[in-house]
């Protein structure tokens, strides 16, 4: 996306260094658990910890190491051994690859999700405090366009706060059906790992555990996910156009704010 057009805590969010991190979160999270089942040395993973949790991983790196390998999991553990040592042998136990692709992207859905809730806030804030500022502010209704009996700004302004608050809704269930892990192997029957390694990545990563899972995530989570999204994009888009022709030369009843200096 074009960089001024893009919020530097969104860019932040889906960037390889975010995602490798990520990654590496998992795969240390689950090593500590293994450990507490005795499934591999304490040690171990106390090393992944020490030595990764501060680490830069590199996706010039992985990408050249994925040429070979045809693997991005396993470029990335490749890499990740490069920086840990032998004692990166012990991650990835009984795992399968979307164990942590899927995880990971639903992090990072989890934490877009909070970006767009807190600007949906700060978008209900304002049409509040508008909404009363012009509760008797008149304005022409129209009805297709034409004009019709006479209406307030602060009522207009006031659907849109609930159409908002609509959206908030949506997007709060839409993160809890998207904020799923899965850590249940490679067909999801936990037949080398302990589900009480999911149960206490999930924790750990702020998600819920996915109940029945096959190699991947069930998809629908997904689907209800970007349709809520949909539906919210089309909200603001609705108030965005409402804005945009309220201060058509020939409506001018509404203005956009300009910062001094702005062209």
């Amino acid at each position: 996306m074009i960089t001024r057009y893009s919020r530097p805590d969104a860019v932040a969010i889906w960037s390889q260094e975010t995602k490798y991190k990520i990654w590496f979160e998992i795969e240390a999270h689950a090593a500590t658990k293994m450990a507490e089942l005795g499934v591999i040395p304490t040690e171990a993973a106390e090393a992944i910890w020490a030595k990764g949790k501060d680490a830069s991983f590199d996706a010039d790196r992985i990408d050249e190491i994925e040429r070979t390998t045809k693997h991005d999991v396993i470029a990335f553990l490749t890499h990740v051994s490069e920086i840990v040592g032998e004692e990166a042998r012990f991650l990835h136990q009984g795992m399968t690859s979307s164990d942590v692709l899927d995880t990971c992207f639903a992090v990072q859905l989890a934490r877009a999700s909070d970006l767009l809730i807190g600007g949906v806030d700060r978008v209900l804030a304002a049409l509040e405090t508008r909404a009363k500022e012009h509760k008797f502010t008149p304005e022409v209704g129209r009805s297709h366009g034409i004009h019709a009996e006479p209406i307030t700004f602060g009522l207009k302004l006031a659907g849109y706060h609930a159409e908002f608050q609509r959206a908030k809704r949506r997007l709060l269930t839409a993160k809890e059906e998207i904020a799923t892990c899965a850590i249940s192997g490679a067909v999801g029957t936990f037949a080398n790992v302990d589900p009480a390694v999911e149960a206490y990545v999930a924790e750990k990563m702020g998600l819920q555990v996915e109940p029945v899972s096959t190699q991947v995530i069930p998809r629908d989570r997904h689907a209800a996910f970007f349709a809520a999204l949909g539906v919210v994009a089309s909200s603001i888009e609705r108030l965005a156009t409402e804005i945009r022709h309220l201060q058509r030369t020939e409506v001018l009843e509404a203005e956009e704010f300009f910062d001094k200096g702005q062209k």
